[in-house]
């Protein structure tokens, strides 16, 4: 066995890593943490690769265990980055689902991930919330679509599903279709389009705002989040604007009007990387209110 029984995977490496660390789901201080814990580890210098946001994130999803779970179809999923929601080819609204068919019981409080990415997020709280909610992620990217709802049927849920969907032409339709409240929105790292010119791609636009708060019960709320200052200023600002109708939620820890923590028990994929590279998460989490000012 020799010095090859002392040499560690990333994966495992990220193990002792979060033991250390006192607050695990700051990853920018695990990463202090990190650095300590190589130098007091010599032994392994060889062999140890740096602790990558990959293996970061098969932890935080570990109990889904769906690193394996891929089907001969689906294959490995590559992807664009960023697509143009205002291409011709997102501009037909995604064809409503049978309800009873996608959900068990399709009278249950419904959140709403709008770009739900891998779906990773989605799978988490829909299997630790399987009788009390369901849960739809729109996604624009098609592969990752099939492949999440691949995961859907591998883990056995009844309560949450993917559906291809560009949500700027398709919420409206999707969402007043369905029979049961929408009580939650999240809308996580949403693509940034940095240049200005192309801030109309941007997913949080009045259209589509209307439209969320038009449809969330009294009482519902939406979580936003970036680790882009000026996306996240710019989805606050629309929705700040909607003061009549929205109020933001302060209760939890706040500073400088943003969440210091996520409400949500369990990070994204996007955030996971992000804080590893050190880069802090702007969030904000609004309520509906229960009686509206004229």
């Amino acid at each position: 066995m020799g010095s090859s029984s002392l040499a560690a995977t990333p994966l495992s490496l990220a193990k002792s890593v979060f033991s250390l660390a006192s607050l695990p789901r700051r990853v920018h201080r695990i990463t202090r943490h990190y650095s300590s814990f190589r130098a007091s580890t010599s032994v392994w210098n060889h062999d140890l690769k740096e602790v990558r946001s990959t293996d970061l994130v098969d932890l935080e999803y570990a109990e889904l265990n769906l690193k394996y779970k891929i089907s001969e179809e689906v294959g490995h999923v590559r992807i664009r980055q960023h697509v143009n929601p205002l291409s011709s080819s997102f501009s037909t609204p995604a064809p409503v689902p049978a309800w009873d068919e996608v959900y068990k019981d399709p009278s249950l409080p419904l959140m709403v991930d709008i770009g739900s990415g891998s779906g990773r997020f989605l799978l988490w709280l829909a299997k630790k919330n399987a009788k009390s909610g369901n849960y739809l992620g729109l996604e624009i990217r098609q592969k990752l679509v099939k492949r999440a709802n691949f995961w859907v049927n591998e883990l056995g849920l009844s309560n949450v599903h993917f559906i291809f969907a560009n949500a700027m032409v398709s919420f409206e339709q999707l969402i007043s279709s369905y029979p049961g409240p929408l009580e939650f929105v999240s809308i996580l790292c949403p693509d940034p389009h940095f240049k200005k010119r192309h801030h109309k791609r941007r997913v949080v636009q009045k259209p589509l705002v209307d439209s969320i708060l038009q449809n969330l019960k009294p009482g519902g709320k939406i979580f936003v989040q970036s680790d882009v200052l000026d996306v996240a200023q710019d989805m606050r600002d629309q929705l700040d604007e909607e003061s009549k109708v929205l109020e933001h939620v302060d209760t939890v820890d706040a500073e400088e009007g943003w969440l210091s923590e996520n409400p949500m028990g369990i990070r994204t994929e996007r955030e996971i990387h992000a804080e590893l590279e050190g880069a802090r998460i702007y969030r904000r989490l609004y309520q509906k209110k229960k009686i509206l000012i004229d």
